[in-house]
């Protein structure tokens, strides 16, 4: 099967979709509760929302594979993110709502280092030999990382998430001016954002956040409710819904890539 697609451009920029993907092996068929709570907690419609980015020449990285049979944003030692937080691994057990997403035994240690060898080292291979590329031909790049929530979530956040979710790992993955582009175009638009509040990065963005060597990494986290319907409890009638057009968000979006590729 595929397990990403990639765009290769020559801006000095690098999208990366670790969660866009929604397909289950055929190997793995019937190991979950149901396909659709394992695709459930998919970043919905992120390949569709940033095609623009392609007239900016920028490269595109997007996952295939579902979030439930690996994390591409997770530390692939399994260590937490977000140590003492409510948060889901390498290799899930249960969806952000708490459900078990196994219908038996969860993956053992073996299993999820076969998953890390065929899923999870790939994607980050490519992603690897594209941010090298990219440094050979500009004195920095910007890799941003693209992700997106349902707006309420009670087990991993209280209240409602603001639209703009901005992490660099408390400045250690990108530069200031960097991470004060991406606040300014979402302060303009009179949305609510926060810059490193309950998302700061995930693995991506910290481990291949490296300013002084010229890679800037930024993780934005968008509320899906700026580009999609959410309802008030996700089944399998009503969810996922359908892209918004025009996306409320979309406009942002654009401000902030334009001003990545000069």
């Amino acid at each position: 099967m595929t397990l990403f697609t990639l765009r290769r451009g020559n801006a000095p920029l690098i999208l990366s979709m670790p969660h866009a993907g929604t397909e289950i092996p055929e190997e793995l068929s019937g190991i979950f509760v149901s396909d659709w709570l394992a695709r459930k907690d998919a970043d919905w419609h992120l390949p569709q929302l940033y095609a623009f980015a392609e007239t900016l020449d920028a490269t595109i990285i997007a996952a295939k594979i579902s979030r439930s049979v690996i994390d591409l944003n997770r530390d692939p030692s399994g260590a937490s993110l977000y140590p003492g937080q409510a948060t889901t691994g390498l290799c899930p057990t249960e969806s952000f709502d708490g459900e078990p997403l196994y219908a038996s035994a969860v993956p053992n240690e073996m299993e999820i280092a076969r998953r890390r060898k065929l899923y999870f080292a790939p994607y980050h291979a490519a992603l690897t030999v594209e941010i090298a590329r990219l440094r050979g031909m500009h004195e920095s790049i910007v890799l941003y990382d693209c992700h997106s929530i349902r707006s309420e979530i009670r087990r991993l956040f209280p209240g409602q998430l603001p639209n703009f979710n901005i992490g660099t790992n408390d400045g250690k993955s990108c530069g200031v001016r960097v991470a004060a582009r991406v606040v300014q175009a979402c302060e303009a638009s009179g949305l609510s954002y926060v810059l490193n509040g309950r998302f700061k990065g995930g693995w991506i963005t910290r481990h291949y956040g490296n300013p002084a060597q010229g890679v800037h990494a930024i993780q934005m986290e968008l509320a899906m409710r700026g580009y999609m319907e959410e309802p008030a409890t996700p089944t399998p009638e009503n969810w996922p819904t359908t892209l918004k057009t025009p996306a409320p968000v979309l406009p942002v979006l654009q401000a902030i890539m334009k001003g990545f590729c000069p």
